[in-house]
């Protein structure tokens, strides 16, 4: 079954995003894509050091669509700098816009996110802004250009799943562009619920990154997404209050 999701003019086979932070070594992130199947890598450009032996770039395969997020941007100004920078040193025109003044839930400030949104859209970039799962908000974002929005489940890093399951069931139903689900899932059940909700698909890293085997935890995700995309295309059942049996309750016993 061909089931495409198509951002910014690229058609992805996989709806299981991938990031790069946490690994105990550079060297397992080229293993852990092969392992999730993933072909979209963020990246932080405050972590790529060019002149470095051990340069986080070359750990990449080159099949990868890399997305570099904007890591430590507080002002929308901020953000597009590093989005300018990344292009320029080559790492392509997707992007991730985070801009986030809270140090200790790291929640985004979306209407800071809004503005550099607009800004980095109108200069072609593919605009795939982290936000808190707000619909005004999201429907904004759309306006000012955004390819897609990246809702958290919960606060980034945290492993505490879709705290946040009833708004983004909201964002799906009425935003048109793709909803990746971004930070805070922590299971693979987690990641399959946000597919069966009808999310494009979502992004992690530290429920990867900090599993006591990384490499089959990818492979665990890779398998979670694919089935609870299925599920969605498949249409679940509707939910009961009372019991109703699957098999006739009279026959020719009676």
């Amino acid at each position: 079954m061909s089931d495409p999701l198509i951002i910014g003019g690229r058609s992805l086979t996989s709806r299981l995003f991938i990031g790069t932070g946490k690994y105990s070594r550079n060297t397992l992130i080229p293993e852990v894509v092969e392992a999730s199947g993933s072909q979209v890598i963020t990246v932080a450009l405050r972590r790529v050091d060019p002149g470095s032996n051990d340069n986080i770039i070359s750990h990449i395969p080159s099949s990868m669509t890399l997305l570099p997020n904007t890591s430590g941007a507080r002002t929308a100004e901020e953000a597009v700098r590093i989005a300018r920078l990344a292009n320029a040193s080559g790492m392509g025109n997707w992007v991730k816009i985070e801009v986030i003044n809270d140090q200790k839930y790291l929640l985004p400030d979306n209407a800071e996110t809004i503005r550099a949104t607009e800004i980095l859209a109108s200069e072609g970039f593919v605009v795939l802004p982290y936000m808190s799962p707000d619909l005004s908000a999201a429907l904004r974002m759309k306006e000012a250009g955004a390819a897609a929005v990246m809702p958290l489940g919960s606060p980034i890093g945290t492993n505490r799943g879709l705290r946040t399951r009833e708004l983004l069931r909201i964002l799906i139903a009425e935003v048109d562009l793709p909803v990746i689900v971004d930070a805070g899932i922590g299971r693979p059940s987690e990641a399959a619920e946000a597919m069966e909700l009808g999310a494009a698909a979502v992004l992690l890293n530290t429920a990867i990154a900090t599993a006591h085997n990384p490499l089959l935890m990818a492979s665990a995700f890779r398998d979670a997404v694919a089935a609870g995309r299925k599920a969605y295309l498949a249409g679940l059942g509707p939910v009961e209050e009372t019991a109703s049996a699957s098999s006739p309750l009279t026959g020719f016993l009676g």
